[in-house]
């Protein structure tokens, strides 16, 4: 479910309401040189993106291509405990982890946000090809990559994202992003040793396994924020905390509050 922002959510939500209290308390008064704020109605794909933006301008500026690196192995982390969960839930319902039940236990699908502004995720099998592979011609997040003018993020992000999904998930599954549609017309994403029907993957998602963007939204952020912690001490600590200022500032304070809520999740189990 996508969350309402501002007072009506804080109103609903005591916990929420607490985190607005507090907001600021943690926050680098750092702005940045963006003027368009973005205005959603929730957590949605582009919102993603948007924090996976600012991390990556962030860290580049402070330490170039170290600060590159650490943004790599952020992503990688992330994407990993995504495809954990992911098995964990599978073989918890007995399932193999095999490439049909990747695609049964994902984790998301389309926000309506995204479906509603014709922005949603739009693909195609390459069926002329002798193994699984699609091409995506339409990508939110590519969307929010390319309207803040930063497609050399979205291209660092998205190159190691899908495969490291695969990787938490079955190391044994190969997958690849072959390009991307920050440099190229489409995106291309295949599994070049495995051939398996099309219809084998029409089954439906398991929707006790969903998170909303609210839950992958906080995900990216803290997952981030602990890799740069990690990397670079309290001078990444400072990063991530000017990223949380940034979204307050672009996108509200009750964006910014949310993603507080989940400090204390443990995003390796499901």
């Amino acid at each position: 479910m996508i969350p309402m922002t501002g007072v009506l959510l804080a109103a609903s939500s005591p916990t929420l309401a607490k985190a607005l209290e507090r907001v600021g308390a943690d926050d680098l008064p750092a702005p940045h040189n963006d003027k368009t704020p973005f205005r959603f109605e929730g957590f949605n794909e582009r919102v993603q993106a948007y924090i996976v933006a600012r991390y990556y301008v962030r860290l580049t500026e402070a330490y170039g291509s170290q600060g590159r690196e650490a943004f790599l192995l952020a992503t990688r982390t992330y994407a990993e405990q995504r495809g954990h969960r992911m098995a964990q839930r599978a073989l918890a319902d007995g399932q193999q982890l095999d490439f049909v039940s990747y695609h049964k236990y994902g984790e998301w699908v389309p926000s309506e946000e995204m479906k509603k502004r014709g922005e949603s995720n739009l693909s195609e099998p390459m069926t002329e090809l002798p193994y699984h592979a699609t091409k995506i011609t339409r990508c939110p997040w590519a969307i929010q990559f390319r309207e803040m003018g930063q497609q050399e993020a979205g291209l660092a992000y998205c190159k190691d994202l899908d495969s490291s999904i695969y990787r938490g998930f079955n190391p044994a599954i190969a997958y690849e992003t072959r390009q991307t549609l920050h440099d190229h017309d489409y995106c291309v994403q295949c599994a070049p040793a495995t051939k398996i029907p099309r219809e084998a993957l029409a089954c439906p998602k398991y929707k006790p396994g969903l998170r909303s963007f609210e839950y992958h939204c906080a995900h990216t952020y803290w997952t981030f924020r602990q890799v740069v912690a990690s990397v670079f001490g309290s001078k990444g600590l400072d990063i991530a905390k000017g990223v949380l200022s940034d979204v307050r500032q672009d996108l509200g304070k009750s964006f910014s509050a949310t993603l507080r809520k989940y400090e204390e999740t443990d995003f390796n189990v499901a």
